[in-house]
């Protein structure tokens, strides 16, 4: 690397730089998915974690209280199942929250 480049990507790096349309509208984007995955990983991890404890106490791992792993195993299952309508639930509010700047941005990249 020359002095040139070296120069100029030294430049580069201590230049503040103005954020344009495009990384407003990733930054929209982001904001728009965060809520719901944020919900998705949380919640598929407790459920996954209440449905392992069922199984531990319906198979006698954590005592001997086979009624009662078989309850909470099924409510784990049922939060694991609900997990991903939640999902979409809440991506889809996230998106129509931000849909109108969304679109505007974007149809002004592509008119560009």
């Amino acid at each position: 690397m020359d002095k040139m480049q070296y120069a100029e990507k030294l430049r580069n790096l201590y230049t503040e730089k103005q954020p344009g349309k495009l990384e407003e509208l990733r930054a929209l984007d982001k904001k728009a998915k965060r809520p719901a995955t944020v919900f998705a990983w949380t919640f598929g991890t407790v459920g996954a974690l209440v449905l392992g404890v069922g199984m531990c106490l319906a198979m006698g791992v954590i005592g001997n209280l086979m009624p009662l792993g078989i309850v909470v195993g099924i409510a784990g299952i049922a939060m694991v199942s609900l997990n991903y309508p939640a999902y979409k639930a809440i991506l889809g509010k996230g998106r129509r929250k931000y849909a109108d700047r969304i679109l505007s941005l974007s149809g002004e990249l592509l008119h560009e």
